[in-house]
């Protein structure tokens, strides 16, 4: 055999074996079963032009901001057994707070939200609390709709602000709440109930030691037993703010005073 001949095919070897490590350590651009590139609850950017989206949206975690202040938010509600407690402890304390109101348990106990919300602030949390993230744009905004017209005409409020289920955000969700006109807004601080079952107390402390300005605390109203572990400390989850020298104001004040930050603190 030509030697030369012997030395371009190891080359070629060579070459293959290296070519095929290569694109062994390679990821695939377009892994398997990967999400549609078009249509389907993923993308941000389909169906844009006819969709009329706005590109507005913000996204708030906490706000940057050197005073010392904090946002209590309660989520899910409102709620027979919990929410006529939460604003009697809020009434007490003299603090304001952001309902994020479902609005099935607003067209079903919005009597328990008549003439209690003066210091407070109303947000949508959809219709029924599914996981918009596996939900295409369309049918996202018809769960705003239905919420936003039944926080509406119960409360006499239109919420500008909107908290997606779970803090699941697909791209549908973005483009059917800019579309809506809304503020999406997620939390920096939530309470753990489930470590504090035990020691409510715990929970109150954990709150007041850990708070920083600008944080959106995130708590519940309605739900499983175990979240009255934290219900149950807000006197003291207050009180403890207080003497470190917060104070308190709703997302949209919250939101004011500072610049939108766009990571959790």
């Amino acid at each position: 055999m030509d030697r030369r001949a012997l030395f371009r095919g190891g080359l070629l070897v060579t070459a293959g074996a290296a070519i095929g490590a290569a694109a062994a350590t390679i990821p695939r651009v377009w892994p398997r079963n990967h999400l549609p590139f078009d249509g389907g609850y993923a993308p941000a950017a389909d169906r844009v032009d006819d969709y009329d989206v706005q590109g507005r949206i913000t996204a708030t975690w906490h706000v940057e901001t050197s005073e010392p202040v904090v946002a209590f938010t309660f989520d899910d509600g409102p709620g027979p057994k919990w929410t006529s407690e939460v604003l009697d402890a809020l009434d007490h304390y003299q603090v304001p707070a952001t309902f994020f109101l479902v609005g099935q348990n607003v067209a079903a106990h919005g009597d328990l939200l008549r003439g209690r919300l003066d210091r407070h602030e109303v947000g949508n949390h959809t219709w029924s609390h599914p996981d918009l993230a596996t939900m295409d744009a369309p049918a996202v905004g018809k769960q705003l709709a239905r919420a936003h017209d039944t926080i509406q005409a119960v409360t006499g409020r239109a919420p500008k602000l909107f908290r997606p289920p779970y803090g699941h955000i697909g791209g549908s969700t973005l483009m059917a709440a800019d579309k809506a006109g809304y503020s999406l807004v997620l939390w920096s601080r939530k309470m753990n109930e489930d470590k504090y079952v035990q020691d409510p107390p715990g929970q109150a402390q954990d709150i007041v030691e850990h708070a920083r300005p600008g944080q959106i605390i995130l708590a519940h109203d309605v739900g499983p037993a175990n979240r009255y572990v934290a219900l149950s400390q807000l006197g003291a989850m207050f009180t403890g703010l207080r003497q470190r020298g917060f104070r308190f104001v709703t997302v949209s004040e919250l939101i004011a005073l500072g610049r939108p930050a766009s990571d959790a603190g």
